[in-house]
């Protein structure tokens, strides 16, 4: 091999071991449900009670979700502006783009990735804000990105889903189109990356299992009605829920059907895993909790407000917020609320969860960043 074969390969393996130490830290919680497969599983440890340590009012509300990493935090806002803030809640730098940013940003190996509203996916720099590349569709984007390895392993890709149908994938240096892949609908949530698979649902109502090597159609499975929110993989099962209320867990290899729980309410959030459970919120107000192997109903907690934002699993709790403004600690074997916090305006954001901070955003535009109780 030659000499400048060699330094490739060696930065490649770099960027790799960077990026798998990122997904599993406590200290970072680098994407919209923490990792590739959307778990929505954090290695934080919480301790109630959280205090109040800093907020930041952004331009316009905030409905994008917040990621972290090295102790800043980076998400969108409805001004069209992709705000970093320093761990203090200091501005870092922001960077305008040409519509409203609803979609968490994705953190991956210093660079930013995140899409706007006019269908942009914008590559940026993580300690200056320097636009890198831009890849534009014909749909608004409202799902978060995500990422795989091309399948010789040496070019790392990002893929997202838009409202011209289509999932993307486009070279994470680049920003060049690698392979496009068209639904029947809209799509509105996160793809999972499973295996060699992207996973998504769609408002066609069909979960659709698409190559990451080159966007062929791997299967298809009807999920009745359409998919506003992600699936989480674990294994060879993928968890969703449908507007219909129904909570499905789906076997990726036989294309079947393992369970279906029904009368939850519609399921815009994205379900978080955790040790033999499934908890995901419904836009009836309900948080519920699923047995992952059965679908039996272990608990609920009722809100008072919907649940647009999705849960977060850490330890023995779940991070959840809700329109009536509150963000929550939840006991995951009880159901009971250990803890909460009024901000006074609606939550659609999931929120950032690590050791340090939890951060999320509310729609009047303020961003809440709380520690455990001892933080100065």
């Amino acid at each position: 091999m030659k000499r400048g074969g060699i330094l490739s390969l060696v930065m490649l393996l770099a960027f790799c071991n960077a990026v798998f130490a990122q997904v599993k830290s406590q200290a970072c919680w680098p994407s919209y449900r923490g990792d590739p497969r959307l778990s929505g599983f954090s290695e934080a440890v919480i301790r109630p009670p959280l205090k109040l340590i800093w907020t930041f009012k952004a331009g316009d509300g905030i409905k994008s979700s917040a990621v972290i990493c090295k102790g800043d935090i980076y998400l969108g806002c409805d001004d069209g502006t992709v705000y970093a803030l320093k761990g203090d809640g200091q501005l870092k730098w922001k960077y305008k783009a040409a519509a409203s940013v609803e979609a968490p940003p994705l953190l991956l190996n210093g660079m930013v990735y995140v899409g706007s509203l006019e269908g942009i996916i914008y590559a940026l720099d993580a300690g200056s804000g320097e636009l890198k590349w831009k890849y534009v569709t014909d749909g608004q984007i409202s799902g978060s990105c995500n990422w795989c390895m091309s399948p010789n392993g040496k070019q790392v890709r990002i893929i997202a889903g838009s409202y011209d149908f289509s999932l993307h994938c486009v070279d994470a240096f680049t920003g060049k189109t690698v392979w496009k892949y068209t639904s029947g609908n809209y799509i509105n949530g996160t793809p999972s990356i499973a295996g060699k698979l992207a996973v998504f649902g769609g408002c066609d109502g069909f979960l659709h299992l698409v190559s990451t090597a080159a966007g062929g159609l791997a299967g298809k499975i009807n999920m009745g009605t359409y998919i506003p929110a992600s699936a989480a993989i674990s294994g060879n099962l993928a968890y969703l829920g449908n507007y219909d209320g129904n909570f499905f867990c789906v076997d990726l290899k036989t294309r079947k059907e393992v369970w279906k729980t029904q009368g939850g309410g519609p399921f815009v959030a994205s379900p978080a895993l955790s040790a033999g459970k499934v908890v995901s919120a419904t836009q009836n107000r309900n948080l519920i909790c699923f047995d992952a192997n059965k679908g039996t109903v272990l608990w609920k907690f009722k809100a008072g407000g919907k649940f647009d934002a999705s849960p977060v699993i850490a330890g023995n709790f779940v991070v959840i917020a809700s329109s009536d403004g509150r963000l929550r600690l939840i006991d995951l074997g009880t159901g009971t609320e250990k803890w909460t916090y009024e901000t006074g305006s609606p939550i659609s954001g999931t929120p950032a969860v690590t050791s340090a901070l939890i951060v999320v955003g509310t729609e009047d535009g303020t961003v809440y960043a709380f520690g455990p109780a001892g933080t100065k």
